[in-house]
């Protein structure tokens, strides 16, 4: 066992031992459950700092229908929660992973923790609590704790101060301040309103069109099986595996959603384009503080898709939340082409890999050359082009997609 004031950055694990953590520190208690913690968890998390994805909502929703392997990390001062992690196990081949629940779906990460204990957190404290995890789950190799907001509204990620290394995948999202005529000014805003207009003469030479916000469990239903139709598609002209495929994952969504609804200000928010009564454009969004995050977004592949209708939805949701208060729409991960039309806000979310045995630092290394090798690809316009069309071939569509969602969450 190294010493708890000792540095830990996840690398000189297996210099000494597979499980050379640091033991509590001096002042700190750490409580590691599994189910019965999710209660504790979620009481914490009507006070705490966190991101949507280690909300209580997100949590709860997720440990019920997709019935994941958990656990949840507290650590208490003077018997008082000050910071959680709620992470599931899962296996990537023969190996065991603590990840952020929802995998691929929990994008920029902040993990709850007071605020005032944000103020003065140090790495002895999280150190310790990464110990408690390796000695209550002595089956894990690796700790994941992927796709890291570097802040949250300022607040800098205590997780940051762990080893890390820059995701492969940029954050990208558009400053509101002075509202959307201002923002319009700086972001090609006649080209934009010309286009929205055309846009409108076209839905309206077919029928009615209207913005819809779904209000009730009806309409998350109705919004959630177009997104996912739309998906199911989308994916499969990509070549790429749908991550909304599960119904696991789909009744998560479904959940999170229709108890959204019922809140004063809800936290998850779906809304729809709707033509001549068909959705032609979905957005899931999220309520973060001052932000409202896209999570996801889909159109329909049908005779009005190259009208841009993800383009025209775009339009309304980020007019509406400048009419909301909102001081940053946020596109999440991602950079493509119809993103960068309107963002002047790039974040680089961080990686930390944490490995407790010797198979999980060579997972861990494994992991990051991948990183690298993704960057690598995505940051050279000619080889990600090529990728994507060798996608699409092997999938059997060869001719170019509608570059509207093309975000695939990897």
């Amino acid at each position: 066992m190294v010493d708890a004031t000792a540095s830990f950055d996840g690398k000189r694990l297996a210099e000494a031992s597979p499980r050379a953590l640091p033991g509590n520190a001096a002042g700190l208690s750490v409580s590691v459950d599994a189910a019965e913690g999710l209660a504790s968890y979620a009481a914490f998390c009507s006070s705490a700092l966190c991101a949507p994805a280690q909300s209580a909502a997100w949590v709860l929703n997720w440990a019920a229908e997709v019935k994941p392997d958990l656990l949840i990390a507290t650590l208490d001062l003077e018997g008082k929660p000050a910071f959680a992690l709620a992470l599931e196990v899962v296996r990537r081949g023969p190996l065991r992973v603590a990840q952020f629940m929802g995998g691929r779906h929990a994008n920029g990460n902040f993990c709850a923790a007071e605020p005032q204990w944000l103020a003065s957190s140090d790495l002895t404290a999280i150190r310790s609590m990464l110990a408690a995890i390796a000695r209550s789950r002595p089956d894990i190799d690796l700790i994941a704790l992927e796709r890291l907001l570097p802040d949250l509204d300022g607040i800098a990620n205590p997780l940051a101060s762990l080893d890390h290394f820059a995701s492969p995948n940029l954050s990208l999202a558009v400053d509101l301040s002075g509202g959307f005529d201002a923002l319009l000014l700086r972001a090609s805003g006649k080209r934009k309103r010309k286009k929205h207009r055309s846009q409108t003469r076209k839905f309206e030479a077919v029928g009615s069109h209207r913005r819809i916000e779904a209000r009730s469990a009806d309409e998350v239903e109705r919004l959630l099986d177009a997104f996912f139709e739309m998906k199911e598609q989308r994916f499969r002209k990509m070549g790429v595996a749908n991550v909304f495929g599960d119904d696991r994952t789909r009744a998560f969504f479904r959940g999170l959603f229709t108890q959204a609804v019922a809140e004063d200000k809800p936290s998850f928010v779906l809304h729809g384009l709707e033509v001549a009564g068909k959705l032609r454009a979905v957005t899931g969004s999220s309520r973060s503080g001052s932000r409202l995050i896209c999570e996801f977004g889909a159109i329909a592949e049908d005779d009005l898709a190259n009208t841009s209708p993800g383009d025209f939805l775009f339009f309304d949701n980020i007019q509406h939340a400048c009419r909301s208060g909102f001081a940053v729409y946020d596109f999440s991960v991602g950079d493509e082409p119809y993103k960068r039309l309107w963002c002047d806000i790039e974040t680089r979310h961080l990686e930390v890999l944490v490995p407790l045995t010797l198979k999980g630092r060579a997972l861990a290394g494994a992991l990051r050359q991948g990183a690298r090798l993704k960057a690598f690809v995505k940051n050279s316009p000619t080889i990600w082009k090529l990728t994507k069309l060798l996608r699409r071939k092997a999938a059997g569509h060869a001719a170019p997609l509608p570059t509207e969602d093309e975000n695939v969450r990897n």
